[in-house]
């Protein structure tokens, strides 16, 4: 869960975002108004605890077929943008061209906003498990990423958090 956020708070954002995924808001909340709420705040559907998982299911399948395919072209954090066609991190009309392992680093830490990423989980992910990469390939990389988020003039900035990994924040103006 986004921090500061319920299920409704994180509803409202991502339709404000312009989101259009299916949501399937699973809550203790029964009263007919919360239902009511989450529903007009742009959730698909709304089910209470406890469930059966079958019926989960169903719904989870209903909600799909609506919705037909799902397609992302473009992460946001903030003001900044990530083409996954072209590899272009843009913001402020300012674009720049990601190489394939900063692309991957960055979409990687765009795909999980205000979490932590490890620096395990990116060799991992980025570089696989077969290669002889090290630790400094990660802080390398990011090094780069933080000069070019620079260069698009984009508030967002790579925190570092020690012994932890790293996670993407709006710096304070």
């Amino acid at each position: 869960m986004l921090p500061g956020l319920d299920g409704f708070g994180i509803v409202k954002e991502l339709r404000s975002e312009g989101n259009s995924l299916p949501i399937m808001m699973l809550t203790a909340r029964t009263s007919t108004t919360d239902k009511v709420d989450g529903l007009n705040l742009g959730a698909d559907d709304y089910m209470t605890k406890p469930f059966e998982t079958a019926e989960l299911l169903a719904r989870t399948r209903a909600l799909t077929r609506r919705q037909g395919e799902v397609i992302i072209n473009e992460l946001t954090f903030a003001d900044l943008k990530l083409d996954l066609n072209t590899h272009e991190l843009s913001s402020n009309e300012r674009h720049v061209h990601l190489s394939q392992k900063e692309f991957e680093v960055m979409r990687l830490l765009m795909s999980t906003p205000g979490r932590i990423v490890s620096k395990q989980d990116l060799l991992t992910r980025v570089w696989g498990t077969d290669g002889e990469t090290s630790e400094n390939s990660v802080e390398a990389y990011v090094s780069f990423l933080r000069k070019k988020i620079s260069h698009v003039k984009s508030p967002v900035q790579i925190t570092t958090l020690r012994m932890l990994g790293y996670r993407l924040e709006v710096t304070e103006a």
